[in-house]
């Protein structure tokens, strides 16, 4: 069966401002699941990867308002914790997906560890925004009291920042290619996966970091042998000199093209597609055959050909 593996947006949960609550995430990925649902039917072998970072968000919130009475929730368990309501909620949908389809399917939730380097020259430069914004009195106490690396955010007040370094090794992995080759549809690497590294007796530590959930599912991709890449996000499809007054959706590029808009700069901005470019050329760099972009509900319709953007040899 040819293999896919299917990276959703942790944004594509919350679909506005105003349907945020748990309950909200979960009819939003309800409706991304029926489009996966479609793809496990027509014979596709599906692995998934999701964001997490407004949830983890959430998290950190709560944590920090309800510091006075209990323990706050150190970042890695915050990836844990996204992991698993997360996958729940995806994992249910399917399985209900597929009783009503009448599709012979298990799917499964893997908690995710991904190994990073401790030297990484992300952990000297930390650059990822996490958690709520503060005043510049509360941000130098969280500094010195608490080792935090903080950073004033464009005029919007104080944030902590922490390393964004690349991913490494997938710790998981015999076991999420032993589901897929079971024919289990799998979630696995949730949010890039839980960073952690190798201490000096060879044991595994989380770390206070965020991994680039495009780069971990590339990494995933090349690794569970995908055909395709599929990245979910919040646009149809990618534009050329994206709102400006010359926009120009594109069908197709060639991973040459692709590099070469990467290195201009010009039209991957930094904050939405430049990311997942990347993404796509170390898939397709290792080996992968073709990625694809597109929102949830143009799944199916991306998939045969209709619209979406292809990225290809």
């Amino acid at each position: 069966m040819p293999r896919v593996v299917v990276a959703i947006g942790g944004n594509s949960l919350i679909p506005d401002a105003d349907h945020i609550t748990v309950q909200d995430q979960y009819a939003a990925a309800a409706e991304t699941d029926d489009h996966i649902a479609s793809l496990v039917a027509q014979g596709w072998d599906v692995a998934i990867s999701h964001g997490n970072g407004p949830q983890v968000g959430f998290i950190l919130r709560r944590s920090e308002l309800s510091s006075n009475e209990l323990h706050e929730v150190p970042l890695d368990y915050c990836g844990a914790d996204t992991q698993g309501a997360i996958g729940y909620m995806l994992q249910q949908n399917l399985a209900n997906d597929f009783r009503q389809r009448g599709i012979n399917k298990s799917v499964a939730t893997v908690v995710t560890q991904v190994e990073v380097d401790a030297n990484d020259p992300a952990f000297a430069n930390p650059s990822k925004p996490i958690g709520s914004f503060m005043d510049e009195a509360k941000a130098m106490q969280r500094r010195d009291e608490d080792g935090w690396d903080v950073t004033e955010d464009a005029g919007r007040g104080w944030r902590r920042v922490v390393a964004s370094p690349a991913p490494k090794r997938i710790v998981e992995l015999d076991v999420i290619r032993q589901l897929l080759d079971a024919g289990v549809v799998t979630i696995a690497v949730g949010g890039g996966g839980i960073p952690v590294i190798a201490n000096e007796q060879g044991d595994l530590e989380g770390v206070p970091a965020v991994i680039d959930k495009d780069l971990a599912s590339a990494m995933l991709a090349s690794q569970v042998d995908a055909d395709l890449l599929l990245i979910s996000t919040a646009v149809e499809q990618v534009a050329l000199n994206f709102g400006k007054p010359n926009q120009e959706w594109v069908s197709q590029f060639t991973l040459a093209e692709v590099k070469q808009h990467l290195a201009d700069g010009g039209h991957f901005s930094e904050g939405s597609m430049a990311p997942k470019m990347r993404a796509v050329v170390q898939f397709m760099e290792a080996g992968g055959t073709e990625a694809l972009i597109t929102n949830p509900v143009n799944l199916e319709r991306a998939m045969a050909g209709e619209t979406g953007t292809r990225i290809v040899q």
